[in-house]
């Protein structure tokens, strides 16, 4: 098992067809990888997907990740992003109980991370936040001493800086 190593942020340009993802995702379990996070969505030409994989392994394995991705038919390119320059973010919905004597506290605190709140109901309060991974953990703890009732989040999105194409 590779529960224990680095974590990897890996993006996929990827023909946009049915079966894609069943198929990259057998490469990761056939060789025993976990996947953390992936997203999936339509690329700026609507033939193709973008994909962003987080997992987390040895670097050995996920070399030969990478060559078995990029030898499939309907990926176009497979890389490691891992220690390069991009932006990542995460998109979160979190859900705490927030009775009235609470709710003043809990909006503050949700003010500090710079969290929408979405829904508020008599004893509970949704929030939408986004952010690099550590923030949206970072609120999960915070907000874990009122009570998480659920939270949601949408798997880390990456993008290449300047000029370089992310996958």
């Amino acid at each position: 098992m590779n529960g224990n190593g680095k974590k990897h942020a890996i993006s996929l340009y990827v023909a946009n067809k049915p079966g894609v993802l069943i198929r990259v995702s057998l490469v990761f379990a056939r060789r025993g990888y976990n996947i953390d996070s992936l997203v999936v969505s339509g690329a700026h030409d609507p033939a193709y997907s973008q994909m962003n994989i987080e997992a987390t392994g040895d670097e050995k394995t996920l070399d030969q990740i990478l060559k078995q991705l990029n030898k499939l038919v309907d990926v176009v390119h497979a890389r490691d992003n891992t220690g390069e320059d991009v932006i990542a973010r995460e998109f979160a919905l979190i859900k705490v109980n927030c009775p009235p004597e609470v709710r003043s506290e809990v909006l503050q605190v949700a003010h500090a991370f710079d969290a929408e709140t979405v829904d508020l109901s008599e004893d509970t309060i949704t929030l939408q936040i986004s952010g690099e991974s550590h923030k949206i953990d970072s609120i999960h703890t915070v907000f874990s001493k009122y009570g998480v009732i659920e939270m949601v989040r949408s798997g880390k999105i990456i993008i290449a800086r300047g000029t370089r194409s992310t996958s």
